[in-house]
């Protein structure tokens, strides 16, 4: 009986995560309209509600009720469950993602987080990776041109950065001597990571970018040269389900940079809670890959391997480097 009450706590916070992450994508994408407006000097959604804060909720209307088409030569099992592979790591990410030392509630600690892991940033890299897979799938099964290059552009970009931004994150877990996130958090009492391991934080946050698809490191679904890349064919929910991914990757990369390199819910005003602080901070990382977005032109593909390989991987090596002969 024991057993089963203590798995109370967790089924509470999982049921929590999940319901926020699934409607944390409707206030961003009116938040990104709006600032893709203010930077193109345009007022942006106003129609649906006051200032267009309706219109989210409209677009989750449409996509529900719009046709599920499915081309007859695609493969109906992969493409059906190509988008439910992409969608499945971001959830699974936060489960090992802290967002506040523990709590006393009821006479009991609570911990902000579903799973503080001891190798909780291991495990988030190597579930991050998984999500290329959908990817991969979506382009295969669509049995499409565009589709199918979309995908194939995904696997080498996933490739290229995905290498840099293990290594970057080394250097932080040296500093730290732990794997676990709240470890990591603890040891920037003072002194964040990003001013001893700027490299790294660089390092980190362009491959992150990459990580997400964003652009100007879009290549794989560029509406330019490919239509929409990997989802063309997708519409509806499924379409929608991809969408909920990227967005949900956003969210990911924001913490994750705030945690490894800005102190995490540490160094905030007295007046404010922790966890209030610690996503503020995200909030702002958030408004960053958006501007990024509405700011520079995608890059050529030669350009986007030249910058993993040539430059990143480069860097990531000279950072651990670096931080070891200091560390001597």
């Amino acid at each position: 009986m024991e057993n089963v009450l203590s798995l109370v706590p967790v089924l509470i916070k999982m049921a929590i995560v999940v319901g926020v992450l699934l409607l944390l994508p409707l206030p961003l994408t009116w938040l990104e309209r709006k600032i893709a407006a203010h930077i193109q000097q345009r007022p942006g959604p106003m129609r649906v509600g006051w200032h267009g804060l309706l219109q989210p909720l409209a677009d989750a209307i449409k996509l529900l009720t719009k046709e599920d088409h499915i081309p007859a030569e695609a493969d109906r099992m992969l493409f059906s469950i190509a988008p439910v592979v992409a969608l499945v790591p971001p959830f699974l990410v936060f489960v090992a993602i802290p967002i506040g030392d523990p709590i006393q509630m009821f006479g009991t600690e609570i911990a902000l987080s579903i799973s503080d892991l001891n190798v909780g940033l291991l495990f988030i890299l190597a579930v991050s990776g998984i999500g290329v897979f959908g990817t991969i799938l979506a382009g295969w099964a669509s049995n499409s041109k565009y589709a199918v290059l979309g995908s194939l552009r995904s696997i080498a970009q996933m490739i290229s950065y995905e290498i840099p931004m293990g290594f970057s994150v080394i250097g932080v877990v040296m500093l730290a001597g732990s794997m676990q996130l709240s470890q990591i958090v603890s040891s920037q009492q003072g002194l964040w990571n990003v001013v001893v391991q700027p490299i790294g934080f660089f390092v980190f946050f362009v491959s992150g970018l990459a990580e997400a698809q964003r652009i100007p490191f879009d290549l794989p679904e560029a509406e330019g040269d490919l239509g929409a890349g990997y989802h063309t064919e997708y519409s509806g929910i499924r379409f929608s389900l991809f969408m909920l991914a990227e967005y949900l990757v956003v969210v990911v990369l924001a913490f994750l940079n705030v945690l490894l390199f800005f102190g995490g819910w540490l160094g905030g005003p007295a007046f404010l809670p922790a966890t209030f602080w610690l996503l503020l901070k995200v909030g702002f990382f958030i408004w960053v890959f958006m501007w990024l977005r509405f700011t520079f032109p995608r890059y050529r593909y030669d350009q986007l391997m030249t910058i993993g390989w040539k430059l990143l991987l480069p860097l990531s090596l000279l950072n651990i480097l670096v931080s070891g002969y200091v560390m001597l």
